[in-house]
């Protein structure tokens, strides 16, 4: 599997995360004879051994942070903690979301017993009815939307989009079960459409602004084009 690189230099690797590629296994996996994580992946292609600054999801695809020592980590994770760094997600949604929308709803963490603060900015930019019906209707809707969290909570993106009865295709924990299979047998689609698209900020050692973007998947584009909709990162 191939992972592209988006930026380096001496401090940072960022690369192009595919979809259902686990960051890093924990230390206790019985995974970890199955498949390779994306810190592996690299160390196989690139040849280096990297560190990672945030999190992102197996399921999700898209842009994400690695140190190259492990000493530099905390200053690029004070950029998250102080909220200097600027992220973008896109994601497709069932239904016809709000033009825009802020989402204030805490999510549970990492131990899911507590609740935490959690803000999401909403931003639809395309939407389409197609003539292939899901239960209960006989047609099916579906949004284009851009999503600016605030915070990074835990599955924060994916459980702020189904608390407004608008959940990611391809989410088979806080999705609808009925569009995601209509994705499957109508198109072929089966990963999560959620892909971290942009980080904006200034580079704590070097202190260049940076203005990084992840290309899309095949699903995507084949998506840009059956819905006809603009890649928003064109």
């Amino acid at each position: 599997m191939y992972i592209a690189t988006i930026f380096q230099d001496n401090y940072l690797l960022c690369v192009n995360k595919p979809n259902n590629v686990l960051v890093h296994h924990a230390k206790h996996s019985r995974n970890i004879a199955d498949e390779a994580s994306l810190l592996q992946l690299i160390e196989i292609q690139i040849g280096i051994k990297v560190f990672p600054i945030h999190r992102l999801d197996r399921k999700t695809s898209g842009i994400i942070l690695l140190a190259k020592q492990k000493e530099y980590v905390s200053k690029f994770q004070e950029l998250f903690t102080n909220n200097k760094i600027q992220k973008t997600y896109f994601g497709v949604v069932r239904g016809f979301s709000p033009n825009s929308k802020t989402i204030d709803s805490p999510v549970k963490g990492r131990d899911a017993k507590v609740h935490k603060e959690a803000l999401t900015l909403l931003k639809t930019l395309a939407n389409i009815t197609l003539d292939i019906p899901v239960k209960p209707y006989d047609k099916s809707r579906y949004s284009l939307v851009e999503l600016t969290p605030k915070t990074g909570r835990m599955h924060q993106l994916r459980v702020h989009s189904s608390k407004i009865s608008h959940p990611l295709i391809g989410d088979a924990k806080y999705g609808d079960k009925n569009h995601d299979i209509m994705f499957i047998e109508n198109f072929g689609w089966k990963n999560l459409f959620l892909h971290a698209g942009k980080l904006e900020f200034s580079h704590p050692f070097s202190s260049e602004v940076l203005h990084l973007q992840a290309d899309f998947s095949k699903d995507w584009l084949s998506l840009f084009e059956k819905f006809d909709w603009k890649n928003p990162l064109v």
